[in-house]
């Protein structure tokens, strides 16, 4: 079976696939203070509620974005599943897409998995929408490679932000309001922020179509994914479908594609 970690800024995410069946998908909030013994502490008994044992596991792979994890998170395969997993973003892994911009180095891990599975499950041209700590907007071009894309601040970040500078206004939750004016200063925060991101997301995904795709053919499509795209998709019809499993799927197929259990 195949562990595959995807540490990003605000969870690090575990799921374990039998093949291509996911058997089990956890979740943990990305804490720089944690060890790889926490770490395993914490995942074999969550594995162990699935039936699922440190043994069972012969391979791993590793998307992060942390480097502060990156180390912990190789220590926990080494130590305690007994392998030492593949990194995404290493010269030596094959991703079976070029990667179009001008330092490939700097493309991260995250990103690149999204565009591979992308890739192998919908029509390029298209843009993979991630909504997490940040905003991002990763391009795949008509010949299916990675050609860049567009980050910004998350919305939780930008929130978070606003409460902290300015001292009279509260910390609300990220939700869709029921008008667009504000009767409180929770309502008006929350259609600032629902409104705002939605017209930032339709703004820059209408752009990005007029660049990618002058005429309009090829049909640009556009997959939303990450901890909040469901909440702001509601408020636009830009956003073709949905796909939260997007990158860990990517990491089964990058981990395929090295092991020649799959073409590129």
């Amino acid at each position: 079976m195949l562990l595959a970690i995807d540490a990003g800024n605000t969870n690090v995410v575990f799921a374990v696939f039998d093949g291509e069946e996911k058997r089990g998908h956890w979740r943990i909030s990305t804490d720089g203070r944690r060890t790889a013994d926490e770490y395993a502490v914490w995942l074999t008994a969550l594995m162990t509620m699935k039936g699922l044992a440190p043994r069972d596991i012969k391979a791993a792979i590793l998307s992060s974005v942390v480097p502060s994890q990156t180390h912990t998170l190789v220590r926990l395969c080494e130590d305690h599943f007994a392998c030492r997993p593949m990194r995404v973003g290493d010269p030596a892994v094959k991703l079976g897409i070029e990667i179009r911009i001008d330092n490939p180095r700097e493309a991260g891990a995250d990103r690149l998995a999204n565009a591979v599975s992308a890739v192998e499950r919908y029509s390029a041209p298209l843009v993979v929408l991630d909504i997490g700590t940040g905003t991002t907007f990763d391009v795949v071009d008509a010949e299916g490679n990675f050609a860049g894309g567009v980050i910004a601040p998350g919305p939780a970040l930008s929130l978070d932000a606003l409460h902290r500078v300015a001292a009279q206004l509260p910390k609300v939750d990220i939700a869709r309001p029921g008008r667009v004016i504000g009767k409180s200063t929770v309502g008006a925060m929350q259609s600032g922020m629902f409104w705002g991101y939605t017209s930032m997301i339709e703004g820059i995904l209408r752009r990005i179509r007029a660049e990618l795709s002058p005429s309009g053919t090829p049909r640009v499509t556009v997959i939303g994914t990450g901890g909040l795209v469901r909440v702001f998709a509601e408020g636009t019809d830009l956003v073709d479908v949905i796909d939260g499993d997007l990158t860990l799927r990517g990491l089964l197929l990058i981990h395929q594609r090295n092991q020649g259990q799959k073409a590129p």
